[in-house]
């Protein structure tokens, strides 16, 4: 496919990030490092062909995500742009860390760990149902460092014949709250992990739209798929120290206005 056909892709990614940056605006901190990172990924499933609306399932592990989640709903028809402006307030449906009562989606979960279980759960339903539908689930990284995570896949992989619609991505960022992953636990060889579970097991730049789409949108297999993204948790931007905590970044107004004007620019490059 000519690399153009995937301006929109990459557009709706640059409004995520967008979005999100004045979400966290509204507080002058919060999780803002995860939609920066999760940007493509949640553009490529929601705007690229990839979840068929109405039919596919998706679950969202790790709450603190939902700030992407709120971000891509604004631009695809699920949700009210105005509303973005309440995010995090008081009364708010659209918490800063998301739970069983988050809208928009198929289940949100609060504590970590335990997204896979549910969508597992999700795509036994649908095969012993008999519905051609797919399930797709986001993980982070972080989360491989909880027991549930792997007993979910070792299960998967025993139900595997039942499991060629289950579709899990990680967006593997290298961050959490206690600093660098590869710091708190050892997790690589990730991919070589999975495959020893029993499942199949791809690697990608989590930031490259032809290459995510490329691997979201397969026939059913035999298998659950494990997308394995690579990705940075200050989003590739130039404006942003490394120096930062981006798992939860504090936005003071000059940083607020460097984002906003380095995204516009990227926006303005998106059907370059």
């Amino acid at each position: 496919m000519p690399s153009q056909q995937y301006s929109p892709v990459r557009r709706l990614a640059a409004r995520i990030r967008l979005n999100a940056t004045r979400m966290v605006a509204i507080q002058g901190f919060g999780y803002l490092g995860q939609a920066l990172s999760s940007a493509e990924i949640f553009a490529t499933l929601f705007g690229g062909g990839v979840l068929r609306r109405g039919r596919d399932r998706f679950i969202l592990s790790a709450g603190h995500y939902v700030i992407a989640l709120y971000a891509v709903a604004a631009e695809v028809g699920l949700l009210d742009p105005a509303e973005l402006a309440t995010y995090g307030r008081d009364g708010t449906r659209l918490e800063a860390i998301g739970s069983e009562r988050t809208p928009l989606v198929d289940l949100v979960c609060g504590s970590l760990g335990q997204g896979l279980s549910a969508a597992v759960g999700f795509a036994l339903a649908a095969h012993l149902a008999g519905e051609e539908r797919s399930t797709f689930v986001l993980l982070s990284d972080g989360e491989m460092e909880e027991g549930q995570v792997w007993e979910a896949a070792m299960f998967a992989a025993h139900q595997r014949s039942r499991m060629g619609r289950l579709v899990a991505v990680i967006d593997a960022n290298n961050s959490q709250v206690d600093g660098p992953v590869s710091s708190v636990t050892t997790l690589e060889p990730l991919a070589d992990k999975w495959r020893a579970f029993g499942w199949q097991a791809l690697e990608v730049d989590g930031h490259d739209v032809p290459a995510l789409a490329q691997a979201l949108q397969r026939p059913s297999g035999e298998a659950p798929l494990v997308l394995i993204a690579r990705t940075s948790c200050l989003g590739r931007l130039r404006c942003l120290p490394t120096s930062l905590d981006a798992h939860f970044l504090k936005l003071d107004e000059p940083l607020r206005v460097a984002l906003e004007q380095e995204l516009t620019r990227e926006l303005a490059g998106a059907d370059a």
